[in-house]
């Protein structure tokens, strides 16, 4: 794959050109956006080398006004914002498309509306991007509490991926390569695997920026919050679809087990209590109870025992399962994939 191919920006003078275009997609959250802006803002890199274009998805007027005052606050300095409202509200993947489509330079940093870039974020990424690469991904610091909540644990998991989009670089000509980002990935879940499978496939390289740092904190979440979250198990299915012997390779070797089997011992416990076959009513109830209590027992290993949590964890354990088999079927069936 090649990525340093010519493209039409580069017919642009080379002083008009920015080298790297800082993407940010927001929705509904100037509070966030603007502990963002200001870290990009403070960035090591000198101002007239890169741009930061705001990708409103759900345009309003707080989140115009803000950047809008960065933008002129920023402009004395060489430093160019823009504002670039998102009519149709389609997801993050959408945002960023429109964002790296519009942006100037050679060279695309994405990063989410509720990081803290470290003041050397650009130029470590712009350090790793060589001629030979396509990609670039960054170090992403989540902090977390002695105890955190099962939430917080989940969401720590950023630190760990080997490709997320709050905090990678890729060259504007592989993206157009591989056609950016799958807007069928409607929420900020796998688009970043995605791209990345995508980028390898096409034979890009991808290394480490260690030195490119972004904090990423834990935002506060409702009561529950786990719940909603199943309905990213559908766009593992689409991403298995994509890309099933990477998918296999980077992500999961086999279906979730356990999910499965307090599933099938309710639906023996009922099937059993319908038929009026009492052992198998009584046998499947007490194996979904012990799976259970032992789901809500993983859970909450390590994490907090606040009382709200606590009760979080014991009204959301019995319903997981059945959520997140739901919606691996249900993307199964929509993407036509044998995903279980």
């Amino acid at each position: 794959m090649s990525v340093t191919s010519a493209s039409p920006d580069s017919l642009l003078p080379a002083i008009a050109r920015p080298d790297v275009s800082v993407i940010v997609p927001t929705w509904l959250r100037p509070g966030l956006l603007e502990r963002c802006l200001a870290a990009l803002a403070r960035q090591t890199l000198a101002p007239a080398r890169y741009e930061i274009v705001v990708c409103d998805d759900g345009p309003d007027d707080a989140t115009r006004s803000l950047v809008e005052r960065f933008a002129a606050e920023s402009r004395a300095r060489g430093l160019e914002i823009r504002y670039l409202p998102i009519a149709a509200t389609q997801g993050p993947a959408a945002a960023r498309n429109a964002g790296w489509r519009h942006a100037r330079a050679p060279v695309i940093a994405f990063t989410d509306d509720d990081t803290i870039a470290d003041a050397g974020w650009l130029e470590a990424g712009l350090a790793a991007m060589s001629e030979s690469v396509a990609a670039a991904a960054g170090t992403i610091v989540v902090p977390l509490p002695e105890r955190p909540t099962d939430y917080e644990a989940d969401a720590s998991g950023l630190a760990r991926a080997d490709f997320a989009t709050a905090n990678v670089f890729v060259r504007r000509n592989a993206l157009m390569i591989v056609g950016g980002f799958d807007e069928r990935f409607t929420a900020a879940w796998r688009e970043d695997s995605d791209l990345q499978f995508s980028l390898m496939r096409a034979c890009g390289r991808i290394v480490r920026a260690h030195d490119a740092i972004v904090v990423h904190p834990v935002r506060p979440a409702r009561f529950g919050v786990s719940l909603a979250q199943q309905k990213k198990s559908r766009f593992e299915a689409l991403l298995y679809a994509k890309h099933r012997r990477l998918y296999k390779r980077h992500i999961a070797r086999r279906p979730p087990l356990n999910y499965y089997a307090i599933v099938l011992s309710a639906i023996s416990a009922v099937f059993g209590a319908a038929c009026h076959a009492i052992l198998i009513a009584i046998l499947g109830g007490f194996l979904w109870l012990g799976l259970t209590a032992r789901f809500f027992s993983r859970r909450m290993r390590g994490r907090s025992r606040q009382w709200r949590h606590v009760a979080e964890m014991a009204v959301t354990s019995p319903l997981i399962p059945f959520l997140s088999i739901y919606w691996r079927i249900r993307g199964a069936v929509s993407y036509r994939t044998w995903f279980l």
